[in-house]
């Protein structure tokens, strides 16, 4: 009895020291964020805001949740016209091809003129509208999971009601108003400055770069005497509290 004892004293601080050793390791194995894959389209030739914007985006947002996947980049310029609904069905299949469709997040991020009926794709002569409607269409067709769309166009709202649990929806304006900055100057519209160049390098997440960026516009757009063009966020309730930015 008294070697029983003795045994059973050596052995319960050992399975106390070993249980939480295993604990931890599968809390680290299923704290590991998401990688992310970047598909940037700049779609119009008009102004070279729109390539310039989608040329440092894609890198940002490729630094911050890339984890080393290389961005897909696509614009429209007066010298190159590579950027239209056929090239971005391409990216989207490259990108959900080395991706954990599960698992990992595809970024698309699309900027250029907007309407109240869809993104502008204009290369030359060639003049196409994007809509909420086709869009869809290209985003399942990639069979992923989790997706971060990202639109900076007037009246992008209007692609809001894409956004669901897997999908997190982030538009320049809502759907009745303009968003700002384009111009023949500009390396960033407003929106797009504010959200990716200011506040998302200050934050470890989109929601909080986000709630800043948009603070940011509107305080600016006051300043010149806009109307506000309210920059919408809606869905990603899947995945989005589990998606952090590299430090």
């Amino acid at each position: 009895m008294r070697l029983r004892a003795k045994l059973y004293a050596l052995l319960v601080p050992i399975l106390l020291v070993v249980a939480p050793v295993g604990s931890g390791r599968a809390q680290t194995v299923d704290a590991t964020p998401p990688r992310g894959h970047v598909v940037a389209l700049g779609l119009s030739d008009e102004l070279n805001v729109f390539h310039s914007e989608a040329t440092r985006a894609a890198a940002i947002l490729a630094r911050h949740y890339g984890r080393s996947a290389a961005p897909l980049v696509y614009t429209n310029t007066r010298s190159s016209r590579r950027a239209n609904a056929a090239t971005l069905r391409a990216a989207l299949a490259t990108a959900a091809a080395h991706m954990d469709r599960d698992k990992d997040v595809l970024f698309v991020f699309l900027t250029s003129h907007g309407s109240r009926q869809g993104v502008s794709i204009k290369a030359g002569r060639r003049q196409a509208t994007l809509t909420p409607f086709q869009l869809a269409g290209l985003l399942r067709e990639t069979g992923v999971r989790n997706k971060v769309l990202i639109i900076s166009a007037c009246y992008s709202g209007i692609f809001i009601p894409l956004a669901d649990a897997g999908t997190l929806v982030i538009t320049a304006a809502d759907a009745t108003h303009p968003s700002f900055g384009c111009e023949p100057t500009a390396t960033w519209t407003y929106f797009g400055r504010a959200f990716f160049n200011e506040a998302m390098p200050r934050t470890d997440n989109l929601r909080d770069a986000f709630v800043a960026a948009r603070s940011a516009v509107l305080a600016r757009e006051r300043k010149q005497g806009y109307e506000p063009s309210n920059p919408q966020m809606a869905g990603g309730q899947g995945f989005s509290t589990r998606l952090r930015a590299a430090r």
